[in-house]
């Protein structure tokens, strides 16, 4: 550990790196596409094409760069990786600490219209009892936060170092929030981090996506609607997944190479996963922001390292999650944290918020009905931070008030 104390981070895209990109957009070569197949094959070429000019042409980095270097910004180091994150206090002398953890494919800018009602809460509305101090980390692989060798994507490595970053910013005790990939982080900060988690909320738990298709039995309403669609789901949008939890180093070159590429790769499950009633990923989230986190996936090339980061976590979540003999140990002490172990405690006051888009069956990933909240809402997605700010910081509010 030679770096412990956060040091100040400022974004500065070279540019070279942005003429780059620009060449290679206007260089693209672009796939052939069979007439009449619309989004059932992948993202059209004719969409694809219109949102690469835009980036291209009317997209300003600059202006985004800017914008985020507003927000004070961290690396530290954890056990030999390299993590970023943006820590925005409070002015409020009662706020809590929030770790929020964004999942797959995002980054902390999926964040950046709930910070003011969050940190701000009075001139937004709400009370001054609802106020928090953010921490935004960047999960190893993603963002700023590139991968510095193999198996640092292991979830509980990376739970226990975003405990450690809370550590050393001075918070004790904290709360949580996350979405994907960050709702499995937050499940574990309890285990690794006993005692200090505050409650966690997370949104949209799906079941285990290569477990068997759910049945259907008993199911009714939202419930049924949404078990239909995880299991068209595992069998027909489900490979992305298959292919960066296998093969990441292959898909990485495409990603690495291709801004079209990386672009097609995020804009698809934006596509796919926002509010079923946006017909397009813009007509769902503003796409300058959509068009802010596919740039920071290329200029700092974690289009394959978010794949390896995605194939230590598949690789640790299944040897807990379904252990042969021994393997669930094994994947929980597969690290040595900076802070100690980990050991099973009493857990946390807990909720979930489902929304629209979500794939969330409660009898599959709450069986024990042990959630102390549970919400569904008629509109968003997978990215509500995004796409319904105002409902994910009111449920929000209203949990973490009592807690």
């Amino acid at each position: 550990m030679t770096n412990p104390e956060p040091r100040p981070f400022r974004i500065a895209v070279p540019q070279a790196d942005l003429d780059d990109l620009h060449a290679r957009l206007a260089n693209t070569r672009w796939a052939r596409e069979l007439p009449d197949v619309g989004w059932t094959r992948g993202v059209p070429a004719g969409y694809l094409r219109r949102i690469a000019d835009h980036w291209q042409h009317k997209y300003d980095w600059r202006a985004a760069e800017a914008g985020l270097n507003r927000l004070p910004q961290f690396v530290t180091e954890v056990d030999g990786q390299e993590l970023h994150f943006a820590h925005l206090r409070s002015a409020e002398p009662g706020a809590r600490p929030l770790l929020m953890v964004h999942g797959w494919p995002s980054s902390f800018v999926e964040f950046t219209k709930i910070i003011g009602p969050l940190t701000d809460p009075v001139a937004h509305g709400g009370r001054a009892e609802d106020a928090v101090h953010l921490v935004l980390p960047s999960i190893p692989g993603f963002g700023f936060s590139p991968l510095s060798a193999p198996g640092q994507g292991n979830l509980f490595a990376v739970a226990g170092a975003f405990a450690e970053i809370m550590t050393r910013l001075g918070y004790d005790r904290f709360l949580a929030q996350g979405t994907d990939v960050g709702a499995g982080l937050v499940g574990l900060l309890p285990m690794v981090a006993p005692g200090r988690v505050i409650a966690t909320h997370v949104n949209g738990p799906s079941p285990y996506p290569f477990g068997p298709a759910l049945s259907l039995d008993g199911l009714t309403g939202a419930e049924l609607d949404r078990a239909e669609r995880f299991n068209t789901f595992q069998q027909d949008g489900a490979g992305y997944l298959h292919l960066q939890a296998t093969r990441p180093q292959t898909i990485g070159y495409a990603l690495t190479d291709s801004p079209v590429a990386q672009l097609a790769w995020i804009v698809e499950k934006f596509a796919e996963w926002t509010d079923p009633a946006k017909a397009l990923p813009e007509d769902a989230v503003d796409l300058d922001q959509l068009l802010t986190t596919v740039s920071i996936y290329w200029f700092n090339q974690v289009g394959a390292s978010a794949a390896h980061a995605l194939y230590d976590g598949m690789q640790a979540y299944r040897a807990f999650a379904q252990p042969a003999a021994g393997d669930g140990d094994q994947a929980a002490e597969a690290w040595e944290p900076a802070t100690g172990g980990w050991e099973p405690s009493p857990a946390p006051p807990s909720a979930v918020a489902v929304f629209a888009a979500d794939l969330t069956v409660r009898r599959e990933v709450d069986p024990a009905g042990s959630h102390a909240r549970w919400t569904e809402y008629d509109s968003g997605g997978h990215f509500p931070a995004m796409e319904v700010p105002d409902l994910l910081v009111a449920d929000l509010r209203e949990f973490f008030r009592d807690h």
